[in-house]
């Protein structure tokens, strides 16, 4: 497996999806929803040849929806406390079932993600999950987890606003009010006394807004007495998750995206991490994590193998391609992350942010190629791709919950019209660009294992290269060099490349000099040979990259 991940995170209940007439704000039965059963070995196949190392299975888990499976055993949602048709993946009802959403025969869902987790092995990739420690939903009851096992909340005593040994936050005297009032809905839900919601609410009346149909989790820190932590004893809720860890990791799952990571004591984390890996050494842990100031607490005392670089290079490559700010940016933003940036994971989009090709980004998925390329390049981090991005999908349907926003909904029972017509054969122009730049990245060891150098600080006084539009830098291993050249601008550019004599001493080139140039794009060679501080002249195309690989002399 290639030394540099590239994760293809994807929705099944959206990917398997061939209703072409999706209508909005309805049920799964008239919409339809997608099966495990749709990754089998042809489509895992296609996600493999992408460029792909691994699949992250988004809503696998089951969760709250406005789905009736109580002749299966499964607790019914009160409607008032779910978004949604579908509800959310990140309202987790059961930590021990699989969404029976997804499974062909519901009575055997578990034993349907057992075989795709072999399929996935099969096809030579490995399969990451959500992890959400932060919040359950409203209404979580499990009905599948192990007979030792006590349900969250089950020993709680209410009558603490907060206990180091309760599993919730409680709101004494006070009823919990759902933010979804409607005559719609007779079965009123009850809550007496209301506990906090999980985006650290604590009201009994959370807005639209909030996290209302989720509830937080106690992992022993008062919030509501400046934060002060009681870790010893070590908290029940630290039990039952490390519990829930390992219930996954044995069913054969190699990693999990942890949910809003920072929203949990670093403490447990570490307590957590080392404990799984005691066990299952090769696992990887990705944080959502978005506070650069707590990055080395999450990777250095937590333990995470990976964070989120959200606002860092994506947030500085969307303002770039908005032309909103300039490509000088993204020398800033790699600099700052120091040692951390080979421990970042970079994207530009995924199921919280919206999609590159809509109107709320780029309005044209062709126009998201640069940034696509320096996220995936710059550096030997793993990257992620966001199922559907590589067919250009522009996220502009109005699905229900969430309206027009220029994401994919997580909340209805919804099908992409670019996956079902790329699944029926017809042809697609981004996704072979994707698959080639994808691939660069796995198979050249410049770009999976090599070092890089920034070139914005050779080119800053020239004519021939505008800073604020263009972008460019190497990747280097052994004998081999990549020159990468990134033109954000709408307009085509004839640039000159100055790359100094200090770059070809970094790459460890004895004669200072390149040669036998090719495009890893078109395949064309190139008889130009690169010299220290001399201009290499070159064209890129509008909204476009140039990718030249040559041989250190």
């Amino acid at each position: 497996m290639s030394a540099k991940l590239i994760i293809y995170q994807v929705l099944p209940r959206l990917f398997g999806n061939t209703n072409a007439s999706c209508v909005p704000n309805s049920s799964i039965y008239v919409n339809g929803c997608g099966k495990l059963s749709d990754f089998n070995d042809e489509m895992l196949l296609s996600i493999k040849d992408l460029g792909c190392t691994h699949i992250w299975f988004t809503g696998i888990i089951e969760h709250a929806t406005k789905t009736d499976y109580t002749k299966y055993g499964i607790f019914k949602d009160n409607n008032q406390l779910v978004k949604g048709e579908a509800g959310s993946p990140y309202a987790i009802k059961d930590y021990y079932d699989i969404d029976p959403d997804l499974a062909d025969n519901i009575p055997l869902r578990m034993q349907e993600f057992k075989d795709l987790i072999a399929r996935v092995h099969s096809s030579g990739m490995n399969v990451i999950i959500d992890f959400v420690p932060n919040h359950v939903a409203r209404q979580y009851h499990s009905d599948s987890r192990p007979s030792i096992m006590m349900d969250f909340g089950f020993l709680d005593n209410p009558e603490y606003p907060f206990h180091p040994m309760n599993n919730y936050y409680y709101l004494p005297n006070q009823s919990f009010i759902s933010p979804i009032q409607s005559s719609e809905y007779s079965n009123t839900y009850s809550e007496n006394p209301a506990r906090a919601s999980g985006n650290d609410c604590f009201k009994p009346n959370p807005s639209i807004n909030d996290w209302f149909e989720t509830v937080k989790l106690n992992y022993g820190v008062d919030y509501m007495n400046n934060k002060v932590s009681y870790f010893n004893p070590v908290p029940d809720t630290w039990n039952k998750m490390g519990e829930i860890i390992e219930f996954w990791l044995h069913l054969g799952v190699d990693g999990f995206r942890c949910d809003m990571a920072e929203m949990v004591p670093v403490q447990f984390w570490k307590w957590a991490i080392s404990k799984a890996k005691k066990i299952f050494r090769n696992i990887i842990f990705i944080g959502e994590v978005y506070n650069k100031e707590n990055y080395s607490e999450y990777l250095d005392i937590a333990g995470f193998d990976y964070l989120y670089d959200k606002v860092g290079l994506y947030d500085t490559l969307k303002l770039v391609t908005t032309g909103k700010a300039a490509a000088d940016g993204i020398t800033l933003r790699w600099q700052e992350l120091g040692p951390f940036q080979f421990r970042m994971l970079n994207f530009i989009e995924n199921h919280d942010e919206v999609r590159a090709a809509s109107d709320f980004y780029a309005g044209d998925p062709f126009k998201a190629i640069p940034a696509l390329t320096v996220s995936l390049m710059l550096n030997s981090a793993p990257f992620m791709i966001y199922f559907a991005q590589e067919l250009g999908e522009r996220g502009m349907d109005s699905e229900g919950f969430s309206g027009i926003d220029g994401k994919t909904s997580i909340y209805d029972y919804w099908a992409l019209k670019s996956v079902i017509s790329w699944r029926s054969g017809e042809k697609n122009n981004i996704r072979p660009i994707y698959s080639r730049l994808l691939n660069i990245a796995t198979t050249e060891r410049a770009v999976s294992e090599g070092k890089s150098y920034d070139l914005q600080y050779a080119n800053k006084k020239s004519d021939l290269y505008d800073p604020y539009k263009h972008y460019s830098f190497i990747r280097s291993y052994g004998k081999d060099m990549i020159l990468f050249i990134v033109n954000f601008s709408d307009t085509e550019a004839h640039l000159g490349i100055n790359i100094p004599l200090h770059a070809f001493d970094f790459m460890g080139s004895e004669n200072k000099i390149a040669t036998s140039g090719v495009d890893m794009i078109d395949g064309s060679v190139m008889d130009e040979k690169i010299q220290p501080d001399t201009k290499y002249k070159i064209f890129v195309k509008r909204n476009w990259v140039r990718i030249l690989k040559f041989s250190l002399q």
